[in-house]
């Protein structure tokens, strides 16, 4: 532990300098693929979920608005093209899901997702950071998501003629506003946000198969949508496909992009999975392929059914199938939605629950969060926090209007994850002693690491504000020289389990399409990037410098021996 007892300001800033620079270490085996039973009573994570389960984890936290709600708000920029974007975003969360799966084999038995894997290769701040800016993103989404899911829910049960019109704005449409906008009462999402957070706290066997079966009725749903819009389809709709241009598609690219997002939500269940070695990577990818051939395919037949401009922004799957007379379709996609926005927000706030666990494990945030209820094996009091900050946003803001800060944290997150692949694949990082020769070679790779996310920002600040082409040709190729360099400077060792394919050049693509998309997100979501940055540096300076335990001897039971569920 460091010493409070700071005597001058150079003191202060070499013990808080050693701290951040801390690295956790992780002595996960092949064995951890078996992990042997503990009693029942040490209050650890039940492992309970098999590779059925975490797939359908990944999915249920990815379909749902994505499908429901923003294929309709880019169609409008993007036409047709919107299939473009569903499919380069899907590009860039391949390499971002290849990268993930190598690390959540390389330490199956851990929670934490991002933030541990930037625990274990760079550093403690970086990774209270990565921390910061994801749980952001989580809590702003879960809110908005109860938002839409209350909106929908009203919608659903206002098709039965004598509910029709009888809910006032203040339960669950949209919002009573008051000062102007600032507050908007909603009643309803909280009362859904304490609803699955207590389906939460009961277990995860009891939340797992809430969201199978919601998750199975949603893909039937969007399945049988594809089928019978298939069949509406006019091709001429998709004329022209690209209205706005390139830049258009590129840009809704960045918009998607969140809606890919379940595939971190598999690697958060690692400490629950029955075999994660095998599992985790399997879960990770088939998840991914599955969402993203349900969103071509819906943007496909959606682009196709109506010409884009007359697709509406809150319902469009809905509105397609009115406009064609198939009323019983758009009572199915309602219903789909509501089973998609529960799967998603019930796997958002499971997410949220334990990387607050892992935190308050390590002692960067206090040790209430790193309590699991010895029956129900769920951290209990991460959860009701997360359920309660959710809750209040939702009930009182209209948090809608703070989506276009969103992806930052997912965009910063997935850069570092591939980043790490790289770092934890260095040969000389393993080895017995820390020589001279090992310091300049490890510095050296990180400055190339440094290079190519700096190129890609570069780059997408070129194409967004249409400077020369030659500036992004320059970028690109200052990249690729900062990629060769460290293909031929470094020498790489083999991980156990899944290996992420094409190191280092695959991950260092993925750092740069990341950072790139970075480039095209609104000017206010780079200043809410660098604030939170700042105030979670604080909070690190403060509290986390000053409680982090690293090695997490207290918690070795509850890392490496979370029982297994008899069969």
């Amino acid at each position: 532990m460091v010493s409070t007892s700071s005597s001058s300001p150079s003191s202060f800033m070499s013990s808080l300098c050693s701290a951040a620079l801390r690295k956790k270490t992780l002595n996960v085996g092949p064995s951890d693929n078996h992990t042997p039973r503990a009693p029942q009573d040490e209050g650890g994570l039940v492992r309970r979920l098999g590779v059925y389960e975490l797939v359908l984890i990944g999915v249920g936290a990815s379909i749902g608005a994505g499908i429901f709600v923003i294929t309709g708000t880019v169609a409008h920029d993007a036409g047709p093209g919107v299939t473009v974007s569903f499919t380069l975003a899907g590009l860039a969360c391949v390499l971002n899901a290849l990268c993930y799966a190598e690390l959540s084999s390389r330490f199956p038995a851990v929670v934490g997702g991002a933030y541990l894997y930037t625990y274990a290769a760079f550093n403690e701040l970086t990774a209270f950071l990565v921390f910061t800016q994801l749980m952001l993103d989580y809590h702003i989404g879960a809110a908005s998501i109860a938002r839409s899911l209350a909106s929908y829910f009203v919608s659903m049960l206002e098709l039965i003629p004598a509910l029709k019109g009888n809910f006032p704005s203040w339960i669950g449409q949209g919002g009573k506003e008051f000062f102007g906008g600032v507050i908007s009462i909603n009643l309803l999402a909280p009362v859904l946000l304490v609803i699955l957070t207590i389906i939460l706290c009961r277990g995860v066997g009891e939340s797992s198969v809430l969201n199978s079966f919601m998750t199975a009725t949603k893909i039937i749903i969007v399945l049988f949508v594809i089928f019978v819009g298939a069949f509406e389809v006019d091709v001429s709709n998709w004329s022209p496909f690209a209205p706005n241009g390139v830049k258009a598609i590129i840009t809704g690219a960045t918009v998607v992009f969140f809606a890919y997002v379940g595939f971190d939500a598999v690697a958060n269940s690692a400490e629950e999975a029955k075999r994660p070695q095998r599992d985790l990577p399997i879960g990770i990818l088939a998840s991914l392929l599955i969402c993203a051939i349900l969103y071509i395919a819906v943007c496909l037949v959606i682009t196709g059914m109506l010409p884009y401009n007359l697709l509406g922004e809150d319902a469009p799957l809905a509105d397609a199938f009115t406009a064609k007379g198939l009323h019983y379709v758009s009572i199915l996609i309602s219903v789909g939605a509501v089973a998609g926005l529960t799967t998603t927000l019930l796997v958002g706030l499971y997410v949220q629950s334990r990387l607050y666990l892992g935190l308050g494990r390590d002692g960067l945030l206090p040790s209430i969060f790193a309590k699991v209820h010895p029956k129900c094996h769920t951290p209990i009091h991460s959860q009701v926090w997360v359920g309660i900050v959710a809750g209040i946003l939702a009930g009182l803001f209209n948090v809608h209007e703070l989506s276009h800060i969103l992806s930052v944290g997912s965009l910063t997150g997935y850069s570092v994850v591939s980043a790490c692949v790289i770092s934890l694949r260095w040969k000389d990082k393993a080895s017995s002693h820390l020589s001279a020769n090992w310091l300049s070679t490890r510095r050296e790779g990180l400055i190339c690491l440094i290079v190519v996310a700096c190129c890609g920002f570069f780059a997408g600040l070129s194409y967004r504000f249409g400077a020369s082409f030659i500036f992004i040709i320059v970028a690109l190729f200052l990249a690729i020289a900062a990629v060769a360099a460290l293909h031929f400077r470094q020498v790489y060792a083999d991980p156990p389990g899944f290996s992420c394919p094409g190191v280092p050049f695959l991950p260092a693509a993925s750092i740069f399409f990341n950072i790139f998309l970075f480039a095209q997100l609104h000017e206010e979501a780079w200043v809410r990037f660098v604030v939170l940055s700042i105030i979670a540096t604080g909070v690190y300076i403060t509290y986390g410098q000053y409680h982090a335990d690293p090695v997490g001897s207290n918690y070795s039971i509850a890392y490496h021996r979370a029982p297994t569920e008899e069969i």
